[in-house]
């Protein structure tokens, strides 16, 4: 019997994985202490910032998430559309 995948669930609760498999994180410094920071400081920290790959590779093994869901639902329109070519030509040689 196979070993199950048991993906690290802080690393999961932690980021989430956009389209093409970039990781989003939130920002540290946002939850006390706010009152010496400027306003424009506030504003940046709230937007969500894309994780550098180099540590975005490791956490997505972590997770479980190795490849890019952006990358295997183009493979699978690929196929799609390469399937329905195909059955397109049969159909016009009969």
């Amino acid at each position: 019997m196979g070993y199950k995948l048991k993906p690290n669930k802080a690393v999961a609760k932690r980021f989430k994985v956009t389209a093409k498999g970039k990781l989003k994180r939130h920002h540290t410094l946002t939850s006390h202490l706010r009152s010496s920071r400027s306003a424009k400081k506030k504003r940046e920290l709230r937007r969500p910032e894309i994780t550098f790959e180099g540590i975005a590779r490791n956490m997505r093994v972590l997770m479980g998430v190795s490849k890019s869901p952006g990358r295997l639902k183009h493979r699978a329109e690929k196929r799609a559309a390469k399937a329905a070519a195909a059955a397109a030509a049969a159909g016009s040689q009969k």
